[in-house]
């Protein structure tokens, strides 16, 4: 109840901020929402809760710590990067608008390393924390990767392709994905197979 609470709050301050924000995926362990900095616009980071931001876009911000000194930086599209549950903000100091996919760790997690343990070898861990494995996945047009195995995730798609799973048992899923679609999806064992003619990149977000 407290936890609805909160998220409910979260949504009114956001608004209250005129940043444009959709939620994508509400559930026990994530909240995950995509939102759009106008130029000049600040996104107010949560101080209770640790949050990962994926930058769906280029541009130009200026990064606030709780204590410290702002300071000015540049991201590309797929940026990825971990907040601790502190205050903080970030501004869109660009020219143009900024989006953002906001994963916010609903959970405390707990210290077990996980590493590459299960992931194909073509996957690039990004970070990993007491609270999740954050991770890069590329699947080339008209590829397979091996067999291997995910946690339960939070999917933020930036090149779309058309694939399907295999799993041991010889059964076969759809699995396509659309350029800027973020989606939960649940663990599980399987070949990744891009049947489409687009390479697939994917920032995959595993909270523990």
């Amino acid at each position: 109840m407290h936890t609805q609470l909160g998220l409910k709050a979260a949504l009114i301050l956001l608004s209250v901020l005129g940043t444009m924000t959709t939620e994508k995926v509400r559930n026990e362990k994530v909240w995950v929402v995509e939102q759009t900095l106008a130029p000049g616009e600040v996104l107010v980071l949560p101080a209770n809760r640790a949050n990962v931001l994926v930058y769906l876009d280029s541009g130009s911000l200026v990064v606030a710590p709780p204590h410290g000194v702002a300071h000015p930086q540049t991201v590309q599209r797929g940026d990825t990067v971990f907040n601790p549950p502190q205050a903080g903000s970030v501004k869109n100091t660009g020219s143009a608008a900024l989006r953002i996919a906001r994963v916010e760790y609903l959970g405390q997690g707990n210290q077990e390393t996980w590493g590459n343990t299960g992931l194909a070898p073509n996957y690039k861990v990004l970070f990993e924390n007491q609270y999740g494995r954050v991770y890069d996945i590329k699947i080339a047009a008209g590829t397979s990767e091996p067999q291997h195995t995910h946690h339960d995730r939070v999917v933020v798609c930036l090149s779309g392709a058309e694939l399907e799973h295999i799993m041991p048992d010889g059964r076969k899923e759809s699995s396509s994905l659309k350029t800027d679609e973020i989606v939960w999806r649940h663990g599980a064992t399987h070949v990744g197979h891009n049947m489409g003619k687009t390479d697939l990149w994917v920032i995959a977000i595993e909270p523990k």
